[in-house]
């Protein structure tokens, strides 16, 4: 059981260099966090959940942009580094962070698990969403960070389509309260920053995480206060997804937008 001088902070994620961001930058402010590693979903049936919802043409030309994405990052070390630097911030993993591996966050091991922490907030970042069962099961304010501004850009890739939308002023990202919709939960911290003009889809989210650290430590500090402040979320409401490569390739030739 943890103690209330030593309260714990459970981070909820499937890995990845942006979640280690704030993986670290929590550690290193709070020191009790504990790591709930989730098995990646398979690609196999992120497609058939797409072909379901979007179809197969736009399900396949998605899928496209993220073999691109992903072939396109070894392209952007010095961006990186550069990002990185910047922000001060370490994306190394950490040894002394404890890690907990579990299939999903939603079995009842992991819930299991979390409410043995007996956690003061379970923080969310790049990770499946919480079922219904699963949400009601947390014993304590479930915190998730969205790599977009809320409303306007639930889902994925919200840098790269505010800059597609003209909606640079909205280039940031939302910590929020979490709930049973995508990325629909009351607002805690929002911030904004400006891409340069070597930032692709490659390192938006890299920029909107790592800018971002501050938003984050605030939030839990409020969690650990019993302080929390949601508001509302206001403005025109829309989940989006990536764009099929046909959309990126057009946006990259024609306006420089990649």
């Amino acid at each position: 059981m943890t103690s209330a001088a030593n309260p714990q902070i459970v981070i909820v994620t499937a890995g990845g260099r942006n979640p280690q961001i704030l993986i670290n930058a929590l550690a290193s402010r709070f020191g009790s966090v504990t790591v709930l590693l989730e098995q990646p979903e398979s690609k196999k049936l992120f497609l058939k959940r797409r072909i379901r919802k979007l179809g197969l043409i736009t399900a396949a030309g998605q899928f496209a942009t993220m073999v691109a994405s992903k072939f396109g990052k070894r392209f952007t070390k010095k961006r990186t580094a550069d990002i990185l630097r910047q922000y001060d911030v370490d994306d190394r993993e950490n040894p002394a962070i404890p890690v907990i591996a579990v299939g999903s966050v939603n079995t009842p091991e992991a819930i299991e698990q979390i409410r043995a922490k007996n956690p003061a907030v379970v923080f969310l970042v790049s990770c499946r969403m919480l079922s219904a069962s699963t949400l009601s099961a947390m014993p304590c304010p479930v915190i998730n960070f969205h790599a977009g501004i809320n409303p306007q850009y639930r889902g994925l890739m919200g840098g790269y389509w505010a800059r597609v939308e003209n909606d640079e002023a909205n280039f940031g990202a939302t910590v929020h309260l979490v709930d049973t919709g995508v990325d629909t939960g009351d607002i805690l911290y929002q911030s904004r920053m400006t891409p340069s003009k070597s930032d692709t889809m490659h390192t938006y989210p890299l920029l909107q995480t790592a800018a971002s650290t501050d938003i984050a430590i605030r939030t839990v500090e409020d969690a650990l206060s019993g302080n929390l402040k949601p508001l509302p979320a206001k403005g025109n409401s829309r989940q989006w997804y990536h764009p099929p490569i046909w959309t990126w390739l057009w946006n990259g030739v024609t306006r420089g937008i990649w």
